[in-house]
């Protein structure tokens, strides 16, 4: 399922330096037994042109579980998310969220919902310069379908509307091995917001040891990509 609205720090950390990254290459790592095998890219690519995001947990609050973002209410939007952003629409980028939604198959909230969240988060944006290019959203439970992450459906979906993506010049910005997974299997630079907060979650460690770079949020991430881009 996917959703399209037209647009109307300090130096960055590597995950563990290279040298622990390079020793996890080729082992195997699993999140909702999907095995990760393919080796990560070891640097932002030069010529980069879409950036992917992951929605709760590195552009609003992740809720503590079992807890789900349901409404506009539950969407806290963490700081400086605006601003990094418009600096990605004024460098050119492209700039695509990609969310796993289970809390639909749940019954705890409607795709209705998840669009009016992603309305309002564009005026939002609006109001600050700044805009996503696209929503692209998996309503779907585990083992349903092949747009969850860390399968690449939702990959499939966004290069549909823009035929120009390619992974080797896109990174996936993620909070969890979910998406470090994600973008592995694809052969994308995967970049781990690793915010340290109290609420640890298995798979943490790994994603750390998995991630291309690290970084504590969302802006300084951004920071890093347009300082080496």
């Amino acid at each position: 399922m996917m959703w399209a609205l037209a647009p109307e720090g300090r130096p960055f950390k590597l995950a563990h330096d290279f040298r622990l990254l390079k020793l996890q290459v080729g082992l195997r790592a699993h999140c909702y037994h999907y095995p990760v095998t393919d080796p990560a890219p070891t640097a932002i690519p030069r010529h980069l042109t879409t950036v992917f995001l992951d929605r709760d947990g590195v552009l609003n609050k992740k809720m503590p579980e079992p807890r789900y973002v349901a409404s506009w209410a539950d969407f806290h939007i963490l700081p400086g998310v605006p601003d990094a952003i418009a600096r990605l629409n004024r460098a050119g980028l492209r700039v695509i969220v990609l969310s796993n939604q289970r809390g639909i198959a749940l019954g705890l909230y409607t795709a209705a919902d998840v669009e009016a969240i992603h309305s309002a988060f564009q005026r939002i944006l609006s109001s600050n310069g700044a805009h996503i290019d696209a929503f692209f959203i998996c309503p779907h439970d585990r083992g349903q379908c092949n747009c969850r992450k860390p399968l690449p459906g939702l990959f499939h979906q966004a290069t549909a509307q823009f035929p120009t993506i390619a992974a080797a010049s896109s990174v996936m910005i993620g909070d969890s091995l979910v998406d470090i997974d994600f973008a592995r299997r694809l052969g994308m630079t995967a970049i781990l917001i690793d915010s340290n907060s109290e609420h640890a979650r298995p798979g943490d460690e790994s994603a750390r040891a998995l991630a291309t770079l690290c970084f504590s949020s969302l802006p300084e991430a951004v920071s890093a990509l347009l300082d080496i881009r």
